[in-house]
């Protein structure tokens, strides 16, 4: 590398290094950990509300409406904005320099890998779609995510390319939920904490990232099924997964397990609240 671009990096890192020294930054960001467990209660929520035969989208759209129609919501979904967009550019932060920055030298002697800085990238983009849905509520303006998805899924299975590509999309969510459900089961998640978990946290946390992860593979599958079946209707996403879910044999039973599993990962969430390594 020449010596300006040399400076040019390191200036830029430098800057992003200083930032993520503010404790304010820091605090603000890990709200949005705790937003985040309040989505997936109110999923959780809808979810079981379906197993005794009430309606509703059972994704973060579902929820995300729930909230804009109660009292106060639509100051909650603003200040949950703000939240994710502190979280979205930690996570851009830790692209940059590698995750758990505040730790320096103490996080990853042998420095950050391509999948270290991926992963934070991804979840960056993850928080920033949050603050924009949260924002479109907030407005008045939000709209049903399978809906949406269903529709896109229609444009694209026009064409071949189309649906070459809704079917990579698909590969990815059945990777990502299965990286959900090794890193539960395995208890991976344990790493993301500071300290040793208790008792109490550790099943919470391999419950919540298995069904979470089981929830999102079967979204890709749906997608899948879709594009072969050329079904658009059947490309909701997570909403269509729990309702696929629950059509099955002992549907009822197997959705108040999903929705205690997605609740489980909530309360998870205000853990990684307190105790996650930034």
């Amino acid at each position: 590398m020449a010596p300006n671009e040399a400076n040019r990096a390191g200036g830029f890192s430098g800057a992003v290094d200083r930032a993520t020294d503010s404790t304010t930054f820091e605090r603000v960001a890990r709200a949005g950990h705790v937003m985040s467990g309040f989505v997936h209660l109110l999923v959780a929520y809808i979810i079981i509300q379906l197993a005794f035969g009430n309606g509703g989208d059972a994704d973060q759209s579902g929820a995300l409406g729930t909230l804009a129609s109660k009292p106060g919501g639509r100051f909650v979904l603003w200040v949950a904005a703000v939240a994710f967009v502190a979280m979205a550019l930690w996570r851009l932060a830790e692209t940059v320099l590698g995750p758990h920055v505040t730790e320096g030298s103490q996080g990853d002697p042998e420095g950050p890998s391509l999948m270290d800085r991926a992963k934070a990238f991804g979840l960056a983009l993850v928080y920033f779609a949050f603050a924009f849905s949260a924002v479109q509520f907030a407005r008045g303006a939000g709209k049903s995510s399978g809906q949406q998805n269903a529709g896109l899924s229609a444009r694209l299975m026009e064409s071949g390319a189309g649906k070459t590509l809704l079917i990579v999309v698909a590969l990815v969510a059945i990777a990502i939920g299965g990286y959900h459900v090794y890193k539960g089961a395995s208890k991976n998640f344990c790493d993301d904490l500071k300290g040793q978990p208790s008792k109490l946290v550790e099943p919470l946390g391999v419950i919540g990232y298995v069904a979470k992860g089981l929830v999102i593979a079967g979204a890709g599958v749906l997608v899948i099924v879709a594009v072969l079946k050329s079904d658009p209707s059947k490309a909701t996403g997570l909403d269509g997964a729990v309702k696929t879910l629950g059509s099955a044999p002992y549907g009822q039973v197997l959705l108040v397990l999903a929705g205690l599993g997605i609740a489980a990962y909530g309360v998870y969430s205000f853990v990684m609240a307190r105790n996650a390594r930034m």
